[in-house]
């Protein structure tokens, strides 16, 4: 066995957590970055058979981020003709959880609500974003990365922080709070509640439900009011809810709902809150985004 290809696959292994973070906050796929992080392990491994790389970690996130903004391209073509709502795919972030997919993104706490804000910057936006806001790297060392001046990294991140501050005000929510507040609002839709439901959520609450086409949904644009939010959720769980169970597992850093059958996951419900008052809620039924979660 070749010693330097056994350095090169523990260099690799070590930061892989890392890299998968930084990229799934800027794609939303767990596919897309899996191929952008093998491409990243392809670079690296013929990197490795010439001189010794000085700082691995900036190699690596500096490829990593570079084959992520080239595919990014790809990836809005995709979602321009995608039915319906488009949510980021859900991963599990809940302790048990053993890959190092998962504890990247369970270490860095990406939202699906900061998620859904993302995709509405530019590319370069998102990337110095992700980097300077969610990882704490520098403006200089992002400058290196990107190839651009530190100066031209610190206006694009002074703009895209004011885009996110704008979409998603910052306010910080008991993770206990969350999770109680996950389950009353279950709780209330499993009992037709549509009183204790409404009850829960902001005059301005908006729900978003992803079943790429191939599952329930709640119509092709986010629903609006927690009047009609209610009577959704109450009468499709009515509906649909024969053989469901529902059980409780952290998602993308927040405490999120699962409804099963037959041992599969079938839809996440996640919560956005103010205080304890619900202000988003955020549902993925698309079979082809639940694979990860069990």
């Amino acid at each position: 066995m070749d010693p330097g290809a056994d350095t090169a696959t523990a260099v690799f292994t070590d930061h892989r957590e890392l890299l998968f973070g930084i990229v799934y906050a800027m794609l939303g796929t767990v596919a897309d970055t899996e191929d952008v992080l093998q491409e990243t392990w392809l670079s690296w491994e013929a990197r490795s058979h010439g001189d010794p790389i000085e700082h691995p970690r900036a190699y690596l996130v500096r490829v990593a981020v570079n084959a992520a903004l080239a595919r990014q391209d790809a990836v809005r073509r995709r979602r321009e003709t995608y039915i319906g709502p488009w949510l980021p795919e859900p991963v599990p972030t809940g302790p048990a959880e053993a890959d190092g997919a998962d504890r990247a993104v369970r270490a860095e706490s990406v939202s699906l609500a900061l998620m859904v804000v993302l995709e509405s910057l530019t590319p370069a936006e998102r990337a110095v974003f992700v980097l300077a806001d969610v990882f704490g790297y520098g403006h200089n060392e992002i400058a290196a990365m990107l190839g651009r001046t530190p100066a031209a990294v610190r206006q694009t991140a002074h703009r895209a922080r004011g885009h996110v501050r704008a979409r998603r005000p910052k306010y910080e929510v008991d993770p206990a709070v969350h999770r109680q507040v996950t389950e009353r609002f279950m709780a209330a839709v499993s009992g037709g509640d549509l009183d204790a439901l409404i009850a829960l959520m902001a005059p301005d609450v908006v729900l978003t439900c992803d079943g790429g086409g191939l599952a329930p949904a709640a119509g092709p644009r986010p629903m609006h009011g927690p009047e009609r939010i209610a009577e959704f959720l109450a009468g499709r769980f009515y509906r649909r809810g024969e053989g469901l169970t529902v059980g409780f597992q952290p998602v993308n850093g927040s405490p999120s709902a699962l409804m099963v059958r037959g041992g599969a996951v079938v839809g996440v419900l996640m919560l956005d809150l103010h205080g304890e008052a619900v202000t988003g809620v955020y549902a993925v039924t698309n079979p082809e985004k639940l694979t990860r979660l069990h």
